[in-house]
């Protein structure tokens, strides 16, 4: 991740003539004094073959450095399945509409639409213009709102309610975001609310396996520091702080999982995302991207592409962060690199645009 920087000083001890001996010929004096002269020329022989060196050491170092970022590329593409680099880059002309209304599932501390300052501010919707865009398409859409960092159950209980109310018994396709995954799937398999009829469950960067960021988390601050840390955060934040320990690997595989089987009457499907270089030095992803690939392999800064596979994996979107995925995009970043002719490789808008085009060919 880092880079060595190598400074190059050039230096080189200049000889001082020898006056030590009493007697110096002709000669030798007029040999100092050429040698004298010529020493500036030795010195920037001297730098060059330094600058020459360093290249030399430089360019095996970064070919080391390619050769095992190459080695551990050849590993992890064989899991990414389908890389989509540039699908969702641009909108189409045209998108199909689904037959069944869309239930957009938010995230870990994600919420349907968020107002600060009363009526100051404009409020801040977690699904940046993507609801819009659906309903602007022709289709039905209906954000469900759970509690931000509650448990999985009672996200899921939540989710069901809301889809109950705003459905009035309409079979539902749910397109869900990170954690908002893992809740429908837990509707949909231990709840079962009567008045729900899922059809598909399209999950967006959901760690179905857990989060080697949540183990490390949770290892580094020790079990008996949870529990204090854990009352701290619903004291400060007036939040649930049931989810994070639920993030964790071992849970998801030993527990979760097992306990949460598919409904084979309900089609799923998932999207992994990974960033293709190292995130900015000021991005919120550095520090967890870095840790999920040493452990996980590429990820998006919070979920690895190993661990959002459910279903039918779709494929892995390239190049994109998780908050890259609900729209929540850095438009200072996009417009330096555009500036620089470098092209925005993905619009979250055309990428659940595309979504919906393909439930509505599946019929859904």
């Amino acid at each position: 991740m880092s880079t060595s920087v190598l400074r190059l000083t050039g230096a080189c001890p200049a000889a001082a003539p020898n006056s030590i001996n009493a007697v110096l010929s002709t000669a030798a004096r007029l040999h100092s004094h050429q040698a004298f002269r010529q020493r500036p020329r030795h010195r920037i022989c001297q730098h060059n073959n330094s600058h020459a060196a360093a290249r030399r050491h430089f360019s095996h170092t970064r070919t080391l450095r390619d050769d095992r970022a190459a080695d551990l590329n050849d590993h992890d593409l064989t899991k990414l399945g389908r890389t989509l680099s540039n699908e969702f880059a641009h909108l189409r002309e045209k998108y199909d509409t689904p037959r069944y209304p869309i239930v957009l599932a938010h995230g870990l501390l994600g919420f349907a639409e968020l107002k600060l300052a009363a009526n100051y501010l404009p409020p801040i919707h977690y699904w940046r213009g993507i609801q819009e865009a659906l309903i602007a398409q022709g289709c039905e859409v209906i954000t469900a709102t759970v509690p931000a960092s509650g448990t999985i159950e009672g996200r899921a209980a939540k989710l069901g309610e809301d889809i109950a109310r705003q459905c009035n018994g309409k079979a539902v396709n749910i397109v869900a975001h990170s954690m908002g995954g893992l809740d429908a799937r837990y509707m949909i398999s231990q709840l079962q609310p009567k008045d729900v009829d899922v059809k598909s469950l399209v999950t967006v960067a959901t760690p179905h396996h857990g989060s080697a960021v949540a183990d490390w988390l949770m290892d580094e601050i020790g079990p008996d520091r949870l529990p204090k840390l854990y009352r701290a955060w619903e004291r400060v934040t007036g939040l649930e702080s049931g989810a994070f320990a639920q993030l964790r690997t071992g849970y998801m595989n030993e527990e979760f999982n097992p306990r949460t089987p598919d409904d084979p009457s309900v089609r799923y499907c998932s999207y992994g995302a990974y960033m293709n270089t190292p995130p900015p030095l000021l991005s919120p992803f550095r520090w967890s991207h870095k840790v999920l690939e040493r452990l996980e392999g590429p990820n998006d800064g919070l979920v690895s592409v190993e661990s959002s596979k459910w279903g039918t994996h779709k494929g892995s979107l390239v190049g994109v962060n998780h908050l890259d995925l609900i729209n929540w995009t850095n438009r200072l970043r996009w417009t330096v690199l555009r500036w620089m002719g470098r092209e925005r490789p993905f619009n979250a808008i055309a990428f659940y645009l595309d979504i919906a085009d393909m439930l509505a060919k599946e019929g859904l």
